[in-house]
C-alpha cells in the first residue's frame, strides 16, 4: 500500500526537509566523479511502436510524454510516475514523501514504478533525477538510486532500453544557464550520476542519454543568433506565471515541444524533421509551436544534437524521417 507520507502536503514536507543539517555533505552516499564511457554500442532502430515508462518530476510533466505519443503514432503506449522536484531516491523509498503525488499521478497514465518495471513489459525506461543535480548527488544518493532503478528494469527485461533524461538548471543559476549545461553533461550527468551503474558493468541494457539540456542550449544559441524564424530569446522556451513573471525552470508549450522532439529522435532513431508543428497538449489545447519554417529549423537542430552525441545510441546512417506532416 502506498505510504501516507507520499501524500504529505507541501508545508509538512518543507518542515521535514528543514531538519536536514547542511553539514551532511557526502554522508548520504557521496559518489566521487568518474568519467562515463562514451563508446556504448549503438542501438538498432526499433521496428515497432514502443511501450515507454517515464519516471521523474515536473521537467517530465504531462505534455512531453503526451506529445511524444503523438509523434510516434498509433501503437505507442506509456505510463509514468512523477512528483514536484522528486529525486530517484524518493520514488524508490516508500517512507519518503513525493510532493504533489495525488495531483499529478492519476490512472490510467500513472502506474506504480516498481510494479511496472518488475513486470518487464516496457521497451524503454526513462529515468530522471532531480535538480539541483549536485544536491541529488551529494545528499540524495542519486548515483546509487539510478543504478537501483536500472537494475530493476534490466533484471525483469534484459532487452529493455534504459535512458537518462538530461534536464537543465534554473535560468538564473549563478554560474550561468548555458554554462551549466555545457559543463555538467560530462562531469555530473555522465560522470557522477552514472558512475555507480557504470562500475557495475551491466551485461545488458547500459544507460543511454536523452540530451534535453544539450538540445535546449543548441536551440537557444541559434535563436539568439537570429537563425530561427519566430524564436529569438530563451524566455520563449519557458513558462509564465499568472502574473506574467517568467518561470525560471519549467517550460512553455514550445519548450515542451522541443524536448518531446528530442525524446522521439532518441527513442525511435528517426529525424524529427517533418513532424507536425501544430500539436495538442495533454489537456486538449491545440497549439502551434512555431510556423512551419521555424519548426523545421528546430527539428533539424534536434537531429544534429542527437546524432552528434554517441551516448544517445542513435545510428544516423540508418535513421529515417517520419512521414510528411499533412498539415504543413
Amino acid at each position: 500500500m502506498m505510504s501516507v507520507l507520499r501524500r504529505l502536503p507541501r508545508r509538512a514536507l518543507l518542515a521535514a526537509t528543514a531538519l536536514i543539517p547542511v553539514g551532511l555533505l557526502g554522508i548520504w552516499g557521496f559518489t566521487s566523479a568518474q568519467p562515463a564511457p562514451q563508446d556504448l554500442p549503438a542501438l538498432e532502430a526499433p521496428e515497432a511502436p514502443l511501450r515507454v515508462y517515464h519516471l521523474g518530476h515536473s521537467l517530465v510533466g504531462q505534455n512531453i510524454p503526451h506529445l511524444l505519443a503523438q509523434f510516434a503514432g498509433e501503437g505507442h503506449r506509456y505510463n509514468m510516475q512523477r512528483g514536484s522536484g522528486t529525486s530517484l531516491r524518493a520514488h524508490w523509498e516508500d517512507s519518503e514523501p513525493i510532493l504533489d503525488f495525488d495531483a499529478v499521478n492519476k490512472a490510467p497514465v500513472w502506474r506504480d514504478p516498481k510494479e511496472a518495471l518488475a513486470a518487464g513489459e516496457y521497451d524503454a525506461v526513462i529515468l530522471t533525477e532531480m535538480v539541483e543535480l549536485r544536491d541529488a548527488l551529494d545528499y540524495f544518493d542519486g548515483a546509487k538510486y539510478l543504478h537501483r532503478w536500472a537494475s530493476l528494469a534490466r533484471s525483469a527485461n534484459p532487452d529493455v532500453r534504459l535512458y537518462l533524461y538530461e534536464t537543465w538548471h534554473r535560468l538564473d543559476d549563478p554560474v550561468g544557464w548555458l554554462e551549466r549545461i555545457d559543463s555538467d553533461l560530462d562531469t555530473l550527468w555522465l560522470g557522477r550520476l552514472t558512475a555507480t551503474d557504470t562500475r557495475s558493468r551491466p551485461e545488458t541494457a547500459p544507460i543511454y542519454l536523452i540530451p534535453g539540456g544539450q538540445v535546449l542550449a543548441a536551440v537557444v544559441r541559434a535563436a539568439e543568433a537570429g537563425q530561427i524564424p519566430g524564436l529569438d530569446q530563451r524566455a520563449q522556451l519557458f513558462a509564465r506565471a499568472a502574473d506574467g513573471s517568467l518561470d525560471q525552470i519549467h517550460l512553455s508549450p514550445l519548450g515542451e515541444y522541443i524536448i518531446a522532439l528530442t525524446h522521439y529522435a532518441v527513442l525511435y532513431h528517426r529525424s524529427p524533421e517533418g513532424l507536425p508543428h501544430q500539436v495538442t497538449l495533454f489537456d486538449g489545447t491545440a497549439v502551434s509551436a512555431l510556423d512551419a519554417e521555424g519548426a523545421a529549423r528546430v527539428q533539424a537542430l534536434v537531429w544534429e544534437v542527437v546524432t552528434r552525441l554517441p551516448r544517445t545510441g542513435v545510428q544516423p546512417a540508418v535513421a529515417v524521417p517520419p512521414a510528411e506532416d499533412p498539415e504543413t
